[in-house]
């Protein structure tokens, strides 16, 4: 499943992959497959990025809009 989100958030938050994947304590290339859907995100991580989105997991998974 690609998540949409995910790329949407981190470039809104000027963020660069390695960014994002240095706050997951993960590589690069993992985070990347995350982001294009080859690679299932944990849901630890899922939790960890809408806490520093500020967003609900929902609102990240593209559950719903609801921030």
């Amino acid at each position: 499943m690609y998540f949409q989100r995910l790329t949407d958030l981190r470039q809104d938050n000027d963020l660069t992959q390695q960014e994002v994947a240095d706050i997951l304590y993960c590589k690069r290339e993992v985070y990347r497959r995350y982001e294009k859907g080859i690679r299932e995100i944990p849901v630890s991580y899922v939790i960890i990025l809408a806490k520093y989105y500020q967003v609900s997991v929902d609102y990240l998974l593209g559950l719903t809009d609801k921030k």
